[in-house]
């Protein structure tokens, strides 16, 4: 009986072990083949309404991220984000939280859950400079990181978290 149990069991097991590795591996080639170009030349407003040029980061380990104040797993993430900015603020790592959404409401929901990190708040720029960084998918969170010579290291679709982020990050950092 267990045998009978065990060969089906091993086979599918063996198809998903592919699928994940396949895909693994198609995420990663596609994030090498990205160009942080679009990020350094585009300018957002902040969250009090002014421009900013986003090549100011130009040099630093950056983790983007998109998110919307309608968007659950991307408020679940925030903490993290925040605990990641706190915890390497000293190794030339960034935050950038680049809001999908309206300003009001961007602004209101900061109020109650303040962030230590740079937010940038457009729907329409945010969401090109999302897709020409990868996000084909149009979906949120999203997030990429960049390292301080300019290269897209990594994507991450979905709700991402402070330990997949430091994996990514660590061997970034200079010792």
């Amino acid at each position: 009986m267990l045998a009978k149990i065990l060969k089906p069991l091993s086979f599918i097991l063996l198809i998903v072990a592919i699928a994940l590795a396949l895909r693994f591996f198609s995420e990663l080639s596609a994030s090498s083949k990205l160009s942080s170009a679009p990020l350094y030349a585009t300018n957002l407003p902040d969250t009090s309404g002014k421009v900013q040029n986003l090549g100011q980061y130009q040099h630093k380990i950056i983790v983007v991220n998109f998110w919307a104040t309608w968007c659950p797993p991307c408020k679940e993430e925030m903490p993290e984000l925040i605990a990641l900015q706190q915890s390497f603020k000293n190794n030339n790592v960034i935050v950038l939280g680049i809001a999908l959404d309206e300003p009001a409401l961007v602004a209101d929901y900061l109020k109650t859950n303040p962030v230590n990190y740079p937010i940038f708040v457009s729907e329409t720029a945010g969401s090109l400079l999302g897709e020409q960084l990868g996000n084909d998918k149009g979906v949120l969170p999203y997030t990429v990181i960049i390292n301080a010579d300019g290269k897209v290291v990594n994507t991450h679709f979905g709700r991402i978290n402070k330990a997949i982020l430091e994996a990514a990050i660590k061997p970034l950092i200079s010792p």
